[in-house]
């Protein structure tokens, strides 16, 4: 039973709701409503409210044994509040009416509002007929029929067997798997309701191999939304089978020697350099910030004219695939670079509204703690024009970046990225394996030297970390030519 104090007319109606506890329905539209209008008169421009329920398990073997599992339930609720251009955000894991009242308070108070009085008018808040992606796509039956803890195991030892058999001078062999449920219910004061359920799943390889002084480590990750069935379809001898060939060429391979080099990199998860080095300086929280040198440069050239770039949400079962963000906005295509012309940043609301730039569903936060900020999605190199004979054709000495390792970035695209698996090009041919291999450069620079893009864009499974938290997002390119690049190794 409401008191008089939260009101959706002039009248002092007595209220009382009754929303379903263990999933988010039209039920929550009422509660919601009345938050919403009761931040409205409390003097807020904007209110946000953000629930979530999660399921998560993870499951670890090293060697021959099953050596984690760890599950993980939580339930919350996050409010964002703005006045002007301010805002602050709340969290709390009391979805009760109550609970939700209070996180609204704080968020009220902390830019120096209040509820109104008791006899206050109460706007009333219209929102949009529920919609709801997963009852949609039938999401709710997902959850049930994703693999048991038994069967995670049996998949994971059984791929630590097939690394055994098929590598060499192994010293030790890990598998994961993780499973990630995600239901959420977004509501808003401009009319903002709906829901979604996220699954999301990954499993993957780490191989270190070790001959006297030599070592080689290769691991190998795929990843998958919206496919219950996606671990008992993996092929992990297959898997297996490319990781322990990849380890046994880098076992022995020469050292790379520092210099300045033309590169092929490869397909897949060679994107992970535009992702980190460009992608994120195309993020509205950049431009607030005043970190990213392309603040200005929106329909000027800022990369060669070989390259297209997109970001996207759409792709099916794509690790960074969303059928709304975190704001309640539908998912779709954002063209970032057209034959290197600027045309588009991804921004959310909050960026939208501090930079002019247009919404682009790019709203996105790791949980409920976490304010939603432009994030993104699928990114990657679209296909060009050449073959991959073309490029490696191009190039008389240089290096073949076949697999990518880990780097970091600097504020403003500053990278170095480790090479895990590498190979000289000589006269247009692979000749031999490197290891060592650092990539050095910075964005601007490198972006106007991707002068080759093949027809054959492959996209690949990542994590990427920034002010909204760790989120689920793809990388890929086509094979790419760089023409110049800085390569630290002995």
């Amino acid at each position: 039973m409401l008191t008089s104090t939260l009101l959706l007319s002039n009248q002092l109606p007595t209220l009382q709701y009754s929303s379903t506890p263990e999933r988010f329905d039209e039920t929550w539209e009422a509660p919601l409503a009345t938050l919403l209008g009761l931040g409205r008169a409390a003097g807020a421009d904007f209110i946000e409210l953000f629930l979530e329920r999660r399921n998560y398990i993870s499951c670890l073997a090293e060697d021959d044994s099953i050596t984690s599992i760890s599950p993980s339930l939580s339930t919350g609720a996050g409010v964002r509040v703005f006045r002007g251009k301010a805002d602050c955000y709340v969290s709390t894991n009391d979805l009760s009416f109550s609970g939700l009242k209070a996180a609204l308070e704080k968020g009220l108070s902390i830019l120096g509002l209040q509820l109104p009085t008791a006899k206050a008018f109460i706007p009333e808040i219209n929102l949009e007929l529920l919609r709801d992606y997963a009852t949609k796509r039938g999401k709710d039956a997902w959850l049930p029929v994703c693999s048991s803890i038994r069967e995670m195991g049996e998949v994971l030892l059984d791929g630590t067997a097939h690394l055994k058999q098929k590598a060499s001078h192994v010293q030790s062999r890990r598998a994961t798997y993780f499973r990630d449920w995600q239901e959420v219910l977004i509501a808003a004061s401009d009319g903002t309701f709906a829901r979604d359920i996220r699954l999301t799943q990954s499993v993957g390889f780490n191989l270190l191999c070790a001959d006297g002084a030599n070592r080689a480590s290769i691991g190998e990750r795929a990843g998958n939304t919206s496919d219950a069935n996606f671990l008992r379809t993996w092929d992990s001898q297959q898997a297996a089978e490319k990781i322990a060939e990849s380890a046994g060429k880098m076992l022995y391979a020469d050292y790379v020697e520092s210099g300045t080099y033309p590169i092929i990199m490869a397909n897949h998860f060679g994107g992970v350099i535009f992702h980190e080095a460009c992608g994120h300086l195309l993020e509205t929280t950049q431009i607030e910030r005043n970190t990213t040198p392309f603040a200005d440069k929106k329909g000027e050239k800022i990369a060669h004219e070989s390259l297209t770039a997109w970001d996207e949400g759409r792709s099916e079962n794509a690790f960074g695939t969303i059928d709304m963000d975190d704001e309640g906005m539908p998912a779709q295509r954002t063209l970032l670079i057209e034959k290197g012309v600027l045309k588009n940043f991804l921004a959310d609301r909050t960026g939208s509204a501090r930079t002019g730039h247009p919404r682009t569903g790019s709203g996105r936060r790791q949980n409920y703690t976490f304010a939603a900020a432009s994030r993104m999605r699928n990114t990657y190199i679209d296909s060009g024009e050449y073959s991959i004979d073309d490029l490696f054709t191009s190039v008389d000495k240089g290096i073949y970046c076949k697999k990518m390792g880990g780097g970091s970035v600097g504020a403003t695209g500053q990278f170095n990225f480790s090479v895990d698996e590498a190979y000289l090009i000589e006269n247009g041919k692979i000749t031999k394996p490197l290891k060592g291999a650092i990539l050095i450069g910075e964005a601007k620079e490198i972006m106007n030297k991707i002068s080759m893009c093949s027809q054959d864009l492959e996209i690949a499974p990542g994590f990427c970390g920034s002010v909204s938290g760790s989120i689920y997002t793809t990388v890929g390119q086509p094979h790419i030519k760089v023409d110049s690049i800085t390569v630290g190794g002995r």
